[in-house]
């Protein structure tokens, strides 16, 4: 069935529907919720390996919950139709085909002070707006550069997550048998420096119990500050290193230590973030095929600048380690990445007509890459059930092979509109 096609026979499926809601008969102490949504979005750039259009989809999320006197039940899952994607066939690993399974666990306290979650779950820490140090799990970057709600940028991870409350300090665990990459980028939907129209092809760790990740929390609210201490036991999210003898992109073994601090500042909220990223299979920086160690920080501060309109600044710094080694190894002819990365972002956000229009602005700008990313934002509310939004991602940058200079072809426009019950 073409995209539109589809999408149609969900416009007249949703026109059918009661407007005062929707009952299910369900087991008692259970609800069903979800959504249904649709979407389209072009290209602006001039990209010659990519369709013109960037986003045709449509959606049906269905969301059950199931609370019990001693466990809790989650499933979550969106059945898609994605006409820009070349293959149907689900894959729970890259969220690509006709079913993406977004959640799927149970929940329960074997005492007062512990609980446990078990399954597929979507887990997010830190403290930062759409930067992230301490946040190890899973991200979709190639939904997030499309034009999708921004709840997609976090993918879901298979995990077991064990949360104690004792009285010094909050711990919370996370253990993810089989590691879980970020959903990025590949070359099948939006190019990227050296890659075009030959997808990126990988050697993902995949060993049950073997190829393992941990997280780790420990956070305390002290004086109504929130201050925690993380670490991180696993592998880099998204490829980052490169076998020389089969060019396949690897994710190179990493560990990270960080800690975070949050609170009230002047009438609004900061932020402090920090975290030392630890490049286990290239601890002294001379290898040109695996990332140094780095060390990264996060400032940031949001305030009620006017009535109804919020503005959040951050500040974000990378600072690779050993970079006399890593200049020394570099091969001739390669791009050199700058020893401090520096990343500002500004978000404001404006509410009008009784808060049922909202217009957002999400800038990312470095100064040391020369590049940014633009994220203009509509959304406005028809009614409790029905939502309209539109929007852009709009990068660009002096360099061809900077962060976001490298994305400059994929910029694109978007609209869609959702049906919530």
């Amino acid at each position: 069935m073409k995209a539109w096609s589809q999408i149609l026979l969900l416009t007249l499926l949703i026109i059918g529907l009661p407007t005062t809601g929707l009952t299910f008969d369900l087991l008692e102490g259970s609800e069903l919720h979800g959504f249904i949504d649709a979407r389209g979005g072009m290209r602006t750039g001039d990209d010659s390996y990519q369709r013109d259009t960037s986003l045709l989809e449509s959606r049906l999320q269905l969301s059950v919950e199931h609370f019990g006197d001693l466990i809790a039940l989650q499933l979550r899952g969106d059945m898609l139709y994605d006409n820009v994607a070349k293959h149907h066939t689900p894959d729970f690993e890259t969220g690509e085909g006709a079913f993406d399974l977004r959640e799927a666990n149970l929940t329960f306290s074997p005492t007062d002070i512990i609980d446990v979650k078990l399954g597929r779950q979507i887990l997010t820490w830190g403290t930062g707006d759409l930067l992230f140090i301490n946040d190890l799990f899973p991200k979709d970057w190639q939904s997030f550069f499309t034009g999708r709600d921004e709840e997609y940028l976090k993918a879901p991870s298979d995990a077991m997550l064990i949360s104690l409350f004792p009285e010094f300090a909050n711990i919370n665990l996370v253990y993810t048998p089989r590691f879980d990459s970020d959903r990025h980028l590949t070359g099948e939907r939006l190019s990227f420096y050296g890659v075009t129209d030959t997808p990126v092809e990988t050697d993902k760790p995949d060993r049950w119990f073997k190829d393992q990740e941990l997280n780790l929390r420990l956070s305390k609210n002290l004086a109504g500050y929130e201050l925690a201490a993380y670490s991180y036991y696993g592998y880099w999210k998204s490829p980052a290193g490169l076998d020389p003898t089969t060019g396949l992109a690897l994710f190179p073994r990493l560990n990270v230590y960080g800690a975070s601090l949050r609170g009230a500042l002047m009438g609004g909220l900061f932020n402090l973030e920090g975290g030392y990223y630890d490049s286990r299979e290239d601890s002294a920086g001379n290898d040109p095929l695996t990332p140094n160690s780095e060390l990264r920080f996060l400032a940031g501060y949001e305030m009620e600048v006017a009535k109804e309109l919020t503005g959040n600044l951050q500040f974000y710094l990378e600072q690779m380690q050993d970079y006399h080694a890593y200049r020394q190894s570099l091969p001739t002819g390669q791009p050199v990445r700058e020893e401090n990365r520096q990343v500002w972002t500004l978000r404001l956000t404006k509410q009008l007509l009784s808060q049922k229009l909202t217009l957002s602005l999400f800038n990312y700008w470095s100064p040391t890459d020369e590049d940014f990313y633009l994220r203009p934002q509509v959304r406005y509310k028809l009614t409790d059930a029905w939502l309209l939004t539109c929007g852009g991602n709009l990068f660009g940058g002096e360099q061809s092979h900077t962060f976001f200079g490298q994305l400059e072809d994929n910029k694109n426009i978007y609209a869609g509109v959702r049906y919530s019950f």
